[in-house]
């Protein structure tokens, strides 16, 4: 049996683990070393059967969202989805029973990017 390992984050809004932002030194640094840490890991770990992926999801609105000062703007973002939704809950556990299948068997090492298109910038 294969075994696999998934890593799931939050995928900010403004794509911190890939871009520099003000004020999102901790959060944007945590993000982008989780990434790493997936490739890192697949390259050790593939040799041995073990996949390892991570998923990254968009904008989900969940109670968490209260926590956040700029939450209006964050469900705002539905504007410049492609998609034309905020992600659910649902989208993120079809991407990770994905990563989970036969079916993803050749994927590894990999972000998986759930955000109906958001961060392509359209």
């Amino acid at each position: 049996m294969k075994r696999k390992i998934l890593f799931l984050e939050q995928q900010s809004w403004l794509s911190g683990a890939q871009r520099v932002l003000e004020n999102y030194v901790l959060v944007g640094t945590s993000k982008a070393a989780l990434e790493s840490v997936v490739r890192y890991l697949a390259v050790e770990l593939s040799p041995r059967g073990i996949r390892v992926n991570a998923v990254s999801g968009g904008v989900v609105e969940t109670g968490a969202l209260e926590h956040f000062p700029n939450k209006e703007e964050m469900l705002r973002s539905v504007e410049r989805t492609p998609a034309g939704r905020l992600v659910e809950p649902e989208d993120i556990a079809a991407a990770v029973s994905f990563l989970c299948s036969p079916d993803a068997a050749m994927v590894c090492g990999q972000t998986l990017v759930v955000d109906g298109g958001y961060s392509l910038g359209a």
